[in-house]
């Protein structure tokens, strides 16, 4: 198993949600944390943290970012990348579509550029989410996306090594991407999950250690770990 004592991590998205979550159990469990976002910071949940501000789209930039923290262990995406395409793919604009994989394009940049600037013992994780492998109305963008994620980790894992490759794929989580608010979020949950096997969101922190395993546990690489609350199964 691995400390992290001693480490740094990178993690971009790391300023809200998922990203922020797992940022800051790295940060309690030792990990000296760089936070990546296109914004920066918001309020005081970062503090202690180092961020910087940078589009997981723009190369230059990613490549400047992981020169100067060369020789970091950890890197984690947690970033969407941009919009996603949401509604029936009949009906969908196919550039929305197409945009929707800025995601995908977002992980194998920071992989492509951070992987040659890491240790050797460096892992990384991934996020993809349950609309990969369970369809549901309105998200079969969003679900092929998940799906190359899901393929590349697993392809990735052989090209990469020894540095590991991993991904994290949650159920529907109540974060900040989400713009309802009131009862109107709160019955978007409701009536999202009320067939899973747990029928309600899920928290960040419930996805955060997740993460911290698949960076720490050093015989795990190309998986995909699960924490959907039975949204696939269901």
């Amino acid at each position: 198993m691995t400390e992290f004592n001693g480490k740094k991590a990178i993690v971009f998205g790391g300023t809200s949600g998922i990203g922020l979550e797992i940022a800051k159990l790295l940060q309690l469990s030792g990990a000296e944390v760089v936070t990546v976002s296109r914004r920066g910071a918001l309020g005081d949940a970062n503090d202690g943290m180092q961020n910087e501000i940078a589009d997981v789209q723009d190369r230059d930039a990613l490549q400047d970012l992981f020169e100067k923290h060369s020789g970091f262990d950890f890197l984690v995406n947690a970033a969407t990348g941009g919009p996603r395409a949401i509604g029936p793919f009949l009906e969908m604009d196919l550039d929305g579509f197409q945009n929707s994989f800025a995601k995908l394009w977002g992980y194998v940049n920071t992989v492509r550029l951070g992987a040659p600037q890491m240790a050797a013992d460096g892992a990384v994780v991934l996020i993809s989410g349950y609309p990969a492998r369970k369809w549901r109305p309105g998200v079969l963008a969003i679900g092929t996306v998940g799906n190359a994620v899901e393929g590349f980790v697993k392809l990735a894992a052989n090209e990469i090594k020894p540095i590991r490759i991993n991904a994290v794929c949650p159920g529907l989580i109540d974060t900040p991407m989400f713009a309802l608010q009131g009862e109107e979020r709160a019955q978007h949950f409701s009536n999202t999950t009320k067939d899973h096997l747990i029928p309600r969101a899920g928290k960040p922190e419930e996805v955060a250690p997740a993460a911290l395993f698949l960076l720490e546990n050093q015989f795990v690489t190309g998986t995909i770990v699960d924490v959907d609350g039975g949204a696939i199964l269901a």
